[in-house]
């Protein structure tokens, strides 16, 4: 794995390649991390599925990681959403799934951010830096 943060991303249905470069990169922009210091970008399995997020996360050198809704479910957030779990039947998406990729001890170093419709999330491992 190239780094060891994990971006979250929760988004609508056909999120574009660009519509994620912009948001995620002004996320990562805005706590001073460059994109080599990130290995996985997490989301919702069927967020995962979708040719955008596929090839965003390979064009940008990250492994792609799909995380089912109980691992999701089962995250201690901070933004927990009424809508996004009407919606998607979790209360969150961007921070559970950074979360849920980091493991036990993990933290988020950003808490979600929403840009242009995408929502971001960043968390770094347990004993790892970051921001």
């Amino acid at each position: 794995m190239r780094g060891g943060l994990v971006v979250g991303v929760g988004a609508r249905t056909g999120v574009s390649v660009g519509e994620l470069e912009v948001a995620v990169g002004a996320a990562l922009g805005e706590i001073g991390v460059g994109r080599g210091e990130v290995g996985v970008l997490a989301t919702i399995g069927r967020r995962a599925r979708e040719r955008g997020v596929r090839e965003f996360a390979a064009g940008w050198g990250w492994v792609l990681c799909s995380v089912g809704e109980g691992e999701l479910g089962a995250q201690d957030v901070p933004n927990r959403s009424a809508t996004v779990a009407a919606a998607v039947g979790v209360p969150s998406v961007a921070e559970a799934a950074a979360l849920a990729v980091t493991g036990a001890g993990g933290r988020l170093i950003l808490p979600k951010r929403v840009l242009g419709g995408v929502v971001v999330a960043v968390a770094c491992r347990s004993g790892a830096s970051g921001g």
